[in-house]
């Protein structure tokens, strides 16, 4: 039997999806709850009931509670031994195309995008590629078109993209105004900010790579793997995925349709002339 928070928490879930067709009810429970609450203590509120009544009645407080929903940590090449692991092990294998196309699902601010960019410079890439940096909050992505940033993340950024293999001088990419950095028009050149829900939205292009990291991880077993079916309809054959340090494609309804490039990095590459098989629940 359902406790009374739990009947309000499902039928606020239903009222956003009704009302504005976001659909979070596959996302994990406890990040969810504590999501909830946080909306919760922005209103000044007690309990999801109340909530309903504030989001149907007020677009703004959807906004709010929206970005609350949607997953904002993002910084520059985050987790350096993954770009060294990219440049290392994927690079070489895009270089055999004239074209190639990319897809950062869950881009957020953009860091990630960016990055990418700057790291397809290095290599001789970015000409001949296109980035697809997609979320489903608009307000993360008006702020990743705009590619300004607070100066205070430029120290850590540095030594990470050092760390990540980084071959200039990381100021290359940035103009410095007072408080803030701008990232220069060549980067943003070939990235194509758009809205994607991941939950509803299909099929994302015939792309050579994927990232999602750290998404993931907010969904129940049931939304990874309707996602992770998603990635893989997306890839071309041989194309690569890119997960999360916490996230796997073990035991998901794709799993045998990739072979592992590296375990630790969670580096993905898609079997030529496979399909990924049916994820029904039973599977699950």
């Amino acid at each position: 039997m359902m406790t009374s928070e739990e009947i309000e928490t499902a039928l606020l879930l239903k009222a956003v999806q009704l009302k504005y067709g976001y659909d979070f009810t596959n996302y994990a429970k406890a990040s969810l709850t504590r999501r909830i609450q946080k909306s919760l203590t922005e209103e000044n509120l007690d309990r999801a009931g109340e909530l309903i009544l504030k989001i149907l009645d007020d677009p703004d407080c959807f906004k709010r509670f929206l970005a609350n929903l949607s997953v904002n940590v993002t910084e520059m090449f985050r987790n350096p031994a993954f770009y060294l692991a990219l440049r290392t092990a994927i690079v070489p294998y895009l270089k055999t195309y004239p074209f190639i196309k990319i897809w950062s699902a869950g881009t957020a601010t953009g860091l990630e995008a960016y990055s990418l960019a700057v790291l397809l410079t290095e290599e001789g890439l970015y000409d001949n590629a296109v980035i697809y940096a997609t979320d489903f909050n608009e307000n993360s992505l008006a702020e990743a078109k705009k590619g300004i940033y607070a100066a205070s993340m430029i120290k850590k950024s540095t030594v990470s993209y050092q760390q990540g293999g980084g071959k200039e001088s990381f100021g290359k990419y940035f103009r410095a105004d007072y408080n803030a950095v701008i990232f220069r028009s060549s980067l943003k050149k070939n990235i194509v900010f758009a809205n994607h829900n991941l939950v509803c939205d299909g099929v994302f292009g015939e792309m050579n790579l994927i990232l999602c990291r750290n998404v993931l991880i907010y969904f129940n077993r049931a939304l990874k793997n309707k996602v992770l079916k998603k990635f893989h309809d997306s890839l071309l054959n041989n194309g690569f995925l890119c997960l999360g340090e916490r996230e796997t494609l073990e035991f998901s309804s794709v799993s045998s349709d990739f072979v592992t490039i590296d375990k630790e990095r969670k580096i993905y590459q898609k079997r030529p002339g496979r399909y990924a098989k049916d994820n029904s629940e039973d599977r699950l």
